[in-house]
This record gives structure tokens, sequence and C-alpha cells, in this order.
């Protein structure tokens, strides 16, 4: 392949400084010679970062349901809220967050972003050893917890630019969909963080009716994976010259319909998804308490993030993003239908059979509508509170359902639409 004008440019040993100033991912040889070792590296490092903060978001819904249980004594609906705040946080904070990288790098954002995750993850491991810490001091710090939900939106504002147009797609579902499996992986290791003695480091434990329990492992032990990827992230990320993105310009698409109704869409599938992982395992406690699922919690995340990349095959294949969408709805639709029946016949392997296909269905219409992890959780506690049972929430989950899929069809997915998606 011959020398291309950069190439030459460069010459045989270029420092990471010149090739970075120099970047042209669409030039073959640049590509080849330069461009792809350190895109990957930066892709790579990129992801694991982004799975831990999907972890960190997510890890206060795997506390929340032992709270009383370690002493404290909050009611239903202020349990629910703490659960459903770090979406709150998360959803706005991508806002602001897509602007990073621009205005001070890649690198400098990832590694700022993470670091950001060591506040609350200290604060909270200290304040989960108190039973006498005020829900007010635990309003503020898991709302700190939710910022780890906006690094998503400065990820992948990054990582993109870093790989030509071939490779984009790719490199951009890499990062976003092994990401999201920190949801599942927080949930998978939490219950052994909970049984494990960890006192001599992390502090002592609470006697409970199942035995010991270390709550606070599970902020501890994070702190030192957060540390770790702070390196990770100064050695192998770099700060591409990226393009200044005008706040002016981005809020020009909330004059288009189009926005608001993808974005309810969207709510109803990526926002059902981190919703129901937020709120699953206080509803399981509150429904089946007899039930030991903390090993199991950790199946419907992953199923819900696994299958994200086989949406996206499965719209170009049928060259209609929008009849996967609405196939999915209708699939949602009947499973939580089977869990509020579940639920009210007092079945636990139809309820759980049901969320599992609840996941799997919001994974294919997942995008990002994060607030649905204020709005599911925050229902399930509004609806304890009012009636003493969940069975109005989900009334209102398939109402919403309902009216998406009316949306979808309209919109998209019916002859003469004139919307191609």
């Amino acid at each position: 392949m011959a020398e291309s004008a950069v190439t030459k440019k460069l010459g045989a040993n270029p420092t990471r400084k010149e090739i970075l100033a120099n970047w042209t991912p669409e030039d073959p040889v640049f590509w080849k010679k330069f461009g792809e070792r350190i895109a990957k590296q930066n892709l790579y490092t990129s992801t694991w970062a982004l799975v831990l903060s999907f972890v960190v978001w997510t890890l206060w819904a795997t506390i929340t349901a032992k709270l009383n249980m370690a002493g404290f004594h909050f009611s239903d609906e202020q349990l629910f809220t703490l659960a459903a705040l770090p979406g709150l946080v998360g959803a706005t904070g991508r806002l602001f967050y897509t602007y990073l990288p621009g205005l001070i790098g890649g690198r400098n954002s990832a590694f700022i972003t993470t670091a950001l995750l060591l506040f609350p993850l200290f604060g909270l491991g200290r304040a989960l050893q108190d039973p006498t810490t005020s829900y007010d001091t635990f309003v503020l710090l898991v709302s700190f917890i939710g910022i780890a939900g906006a690094n998503f939106s400065a990820s992948m504002a990054n990582i993109g630019f870093f790989f030509p147009k071939a490779h984009k797609g790719l490199a951009l579902g890499i990062n976003a969909g092994i990401g999201n499996l920190g949801v599942s992986l927080i949930y998978l290791t939490a219950p052994l963080l909970l049984g494990w003695n960890l006192s001599s480091f992390f502090g002592p434990g609470v006697t409970t009716p199942s035995g010991m329990m270390y709550v606070q492992n599970v902020c501890y032990f994070w702190t030192v994976p957060t540390a770790l990827t702070l390196v990770l992230i100064w050695m192998f990320m770099d700060n591409l010259p990226l393009p200044k993105q005008s706040p002016k310009s981005m809020l020009s698409i909330f004059g288009n319909k189009h926005t608001w109704l993808m974005c309810w869409i969207y709510t109803c599938g990526f926002g059902s998804f981190i919703g129901f992982s937020a709120a699953l395992g206080l509803l399981v406690s509150k429904e089946f308490p007899e039930v030991s699922f903390s090993m199991a919690a950790f199946l419907g995340p992953f199923i819900g993030a696994g299958i994200r990349p086989v949406g996206g095959w499965l719209a170009d294949r049928l060259n209609s993003g929008s009849k996967v969408t609405l196939v999915s709805l209708f699939i949602m639709l009947a499973a939580s239908i089977v869990v509020l029946f579940g639920i009210q016949t007092h079945a636990f392997a139809l309820f759980f059979g049901a969320f599992l296909l609840l996941f799997l269905t919001t994974g294919f219409t997942a995008a990002i509508a994060a607030y649905g992890a204020f709005l599911i959780p925050k229902i399930f506690g509004w609806s304890y509170t009012n009636f003493q049972s969940v069975t109005p929430a989900f009334y209102i989950i398939i109402a919403f359902t309902v009216l998406t899929i009316l949306i979808t069809y309209v919109f998209y997915a019916r002859k003469g639409s004139g919307i191609k998606c």
C-alpha cells in the first residue's frame, strides 16, 4: 500500500503526540500504520471505565433492600426514592457530559469523571456503618453516585472520533454494549461482598437473621478497581483534538417533534432496562420475602445488555429498526401483564420468568432515555405508599407501553408514515 501524504509527513517513528495531531483515520495507510493500535487502546480502556461507571451507577440498588436489615428505619417510599435518585442525576448529567470531551479532551474527561466516583463510594461506605445516618445524608450521597450514569455520554461522545466510518459502529457498539454489562456485574458480585468478612479492611458487619452482613463492602471494594482504572486511563487514553459542540446548535433539536417522540419510545426501552434493574431487588424483597434471590438478580440486566447487539443485527437484516421496536414493545406489554399476574398470584417462577422476558425486550429498544431509571422506582414507591400494593404501578407501566406502541406504529412502523427507521 502506497505511502499517503500524512504518513510521509509523520515519518518512520513519530511520537504519539505527533500522530494525534495528524489524526486521519479515514486514511487506510495511516490507520493501519499508526491509528488502529492507538484507537483500540482508547476503546478498550474506555469500555472498562464505562463498565465501572455502570457498576457504580446501579450499585446502590443492590444495597437499598438491605438498609433496614442493617439497622436503618426507612419507609417504602424513602427506599424507592433512594433507589431512583441515581437515575435522575445520571440522566440529567448526560445532557452536560456530552460536551466534556470536546471541552477538555477525552482522556481528561474520562479521568475526572472516573475519579469523581471515589467520593460517593467512600462516603456511602462510611455512612452505611452508622445506623444513625440521616435520610437527608443518604439523599445527598446517593444523588452524588448518580453522576456515574452521566459518564456514558462523555464516553460515547469521545470514542467514535478515533475510528474510521467503517469501524465506528462496531466500536461504539462495543463501548456501549459491554459497558452496560456493569449493571449485571454489580448484581453478580454484591451478594458475595455483602457476606464476605473483610472487617479488617472495611469495618465490622451487622447481625441479621440470615447471618452477618457487611453492607459497606459493596462500596469500599469498588474503590480499588476505580483507583486502578485511573492509572489505565492515564496510560492508555488520549486527548484527541475534537470539534467543539455548540449548545445552541444542540438546543435546536428540541423544536423537532421526532426528538420528543423518540425520547418517549426510548424511555420505554432503555428507561425500563435501567429502571427495572434499580427496582428489582426491592420489588422482590417486598413481594417475595421468602425467596433467596440475590445471586439470580444479575440475570435480568445481563440479558438486557447482552441482547443489544442482536437488536441492531435484526434491524439491519429487516432494514427497519421500527419493526423490531414495535414487536419488542408488544412482547414488553405481554411480559408486564404476566409479571403483574405473577405478583397477584404470588408465583415467583412466573414473575421472574416474565421479568427476564422484559429485560430481553428492553435490550432491543435501548437508547439514551435514562430518566426511566428514576421514574420506575419512584412509581413503585408511590404505589406502595398510597395503595400498599405494586399493582397500580404496573397499570401505569402497561398503559405507558400501550401508548408507546401506538406512537411507534403511527409515526414509524405503518406504511405511509413517511419515516424510514
